[in-house]
């Protein structure tokens, strides 16, 4: 029996040892060639506290999908009109009829003769992503995107502009953010930074589309928007825009300038596999070194080695940044140079280092929470932790008397458990979380007053200290697993659906009811077992 309890006290030790590292870990003490972290220090490290803890930015977003489907239209419109032309099919234009309905595509001007060749070519290629309608008796046909196929795109630009700023912020160094859909709205995205203070700085890196494209150049510079419609006829074909470009890159002075650009880029923001600042060493200026996944590189060079000698236009943010002749094939490299600050060349990097976000976003809710703020909620959060355990520890040992001890020791261990796990995951302290950690111990109490209580009635019915105590275990148990269950269900629910704070009630709930059924039923068992080894024959146990 002995040995037994030996055993089962060196497993009790060694999971609080274990558990007390997880909160404090091992970087305070000093060995040879390290300097000890200070305690309180690697308390902070390991114990990662939330954005209504710590202060921080708060953002709501929402992604504006359409872009996306517009894009993803527009290169349609591309791809068709060049299927047509290498097939040799008459038409007059490839376009979008109405802006209010990126997902519509309309061929028009195709001669009966070619009508079937049109429709057969196009129900071969797109029928999969749209619907086609028109038999071309008319002269034209249109496509629409197909409702799945919409919904599909929609959900994927939300996910991948979700990707893009977790990696955009990864570049903060921001410890544990929250970078997660939205459940209150559709399309939307939360955005928690604990630690970050500087507002305007997170919404320029997050928001910054840095769509950075380089499109083939029809005309340009001209004055105004009025002198490039006049050069094309007095209206733009669809499959060409005006863009606007200002600066020495584009224009040689600082004066506003139009271009008219072919509608789809050559490549784009998607396109690039990595940027790194640079300073060209004959001029001084600052330059952006890009390099082009495989894909876009044969892309770019299949374009920029069948015109040569003719210009191509780099836009970036809806604006013309460069002009610039081609003078040979270029493949899967080159530089954008021009009169950059070293933060706007930084900038320039990072984002095509992390990506275009896929569609723009729209500021729905932002704010900061002070540090100060997060001070006063640790504070008075700590202080109602501390009085509570306190408390709940007072009144065990009064009703309970000795048997009070154990639950109190049971409690602490808890405690210890439910850090310890929240060090060694990473798991972030919410002030829910908090609260989280207030109702556990109520939980745990809850647990104990459960066997206690009958352990007393079987005390009652005349039974010895140790059958009572065998009976009390045994029968609370299924009534301590029913209430614990669906305690971690419901936070697991709370986890799933909620978001930030949220979660870090629901984690912190979990973890301390899984230490709580190890603390409650086997540590408080192992210590009434050896006090019963400790009692003389006949002698009642304090309960």
């Amino acid at each position: 029996m002995n040995k037994n309890l030996n055993q089962k006290l060196l497993l009790i030790f060694a999971v609080l040892v274990i558990f007390i590292l997880g909160i404090i870990g091992v970087s305070w003490v000093p060995w040879p060639g390290h300097t000890p972290t200070p305690l309180a220090k690697a308390l902070t490290d390991r114990i990662h506290l939330g954005l209504d803890l710590r202060g921080g930015v708060h953002l709501i977003l929402k992604v504006n999908v359409l872009e996306a489907v517009s894009t993803e239209t527009d290169n349609t419109v591309g791809q068709i009109q060049q299927d047509l032309k290498t097939a040799n099919l008459t038409f007059t234009q490839v376009y979008k009829p109405d802006p209010t309905k990126p997902e519509l595509v309309k061929v028009e001007g195709v001669s009966p003769a070619s009508a079937s060749a049109v429709r057969s070519t196009l129900d071969n290629k797109y029928s999969n992503e749209y619907d086609l309608a028109g038999s071309g008796t008319d002269g034209s046909f249109t496509l629409t995107m197909k409702p799945s196929i919409e919904s599909a795109l929609e959900e994927k630009t939300v996910q991948q502009a979700i990707e893009t700023i977790r990696d955009r912020v990864d570049t903060l160094g921001v410890s544990e953010p929250v970078i997660d859909e939205y459940g209150l709205g559709k399309y939307q995205i939360l955005v928690e930074l604990p630690g970050v203070d500087d507002l305007d700085r997170v919404k320029s890196l997050i928001q910054n589309t840095a769509r950075l494209e380089i499109h083939a150049v029809v005309g340009g510079p001209y004055k105004d928007e009025q002198e490039a419609a006049a050069s094309a006829g007095g209206a733009i074909p669809p499959d060409e825009e005006m863009v606007h470009g200002s600066g020495n890159m584009a224009t040689g002075s600082d004066a506003d300038a139009v271009y008219v650009l072919r509608r789809v880029a050559v490549v784009s923001g998607t396109d690039f596999r990595s940027a790194d600042p640079g300073t060209d060493s004959n001029t001084g200026q600052r330059t952006v070194h890009f390099t082009l996944t495989n894909e876009a590189g044969d892309k770019f060079y299949d374009y920029t080695s069948k015109n040569v000698n003719t210009s191509m236009a780099v836009v970036m943010g809806g604006r013309v940044k460069e002009v610039a002749n081609i003078e040979s094939a270029i493949r899967d490299s080159g530089e954008i140079r021009g009169s950059f600050s070293q933060d706007e060349v930084a900038s320039l990097s990072k984002l095509l280092r992390t990506g275009a976000l896929p569609a723009s976003l729209e500021y729905l809710e932002d704010r900061t929470v002070g540090a100060s703020l997060g001070a006063d909620s640790i504070r008075e959060g700590v202080t109602a932790a501390v009085v509570g355990v306190l408390v709940v520890m007072g009144f065990m040992l009064i009703y309970y008397r000795g048997s009070g001890i154990n639950a109190d020791l049971a409690l602490f261990l808890n405690l210890v458990i439910l850090l310890g796990f929240m060090g060694f995951t990473g798991a972030t302290l919410t002030l829910p979380g908090i609260a989280g950690v207030i109702l556990t111990i109520g939980m745990g109490v809850d647990s104990n007053v459960l066997i206690f209580e009958r352990i007393r009635e079987e005390m009652r019915a005349g039974k010895a200290p140790a059958a009572a105590i065998d009976q009390g275990f045994g029968h609370a148990w299924v009534t301590i697993i029913d209430t614990h269950v669906t305690t971690i269900v419901s936070a697991a629910i709370l986890f799933i659906v909620g978001s930030g704070p949220v979660k870090g009630f629901a984690v912190t709930l979990t973890f301390g009811l899984l230490a709580n059924l190890f603390t409650a039923v086997y540590v408080s068992r192992l210590i009434f077992d050896w006090h019963l080894g400790r009692l003389k024959s006949g002698e009642p146990i304090s309960i």
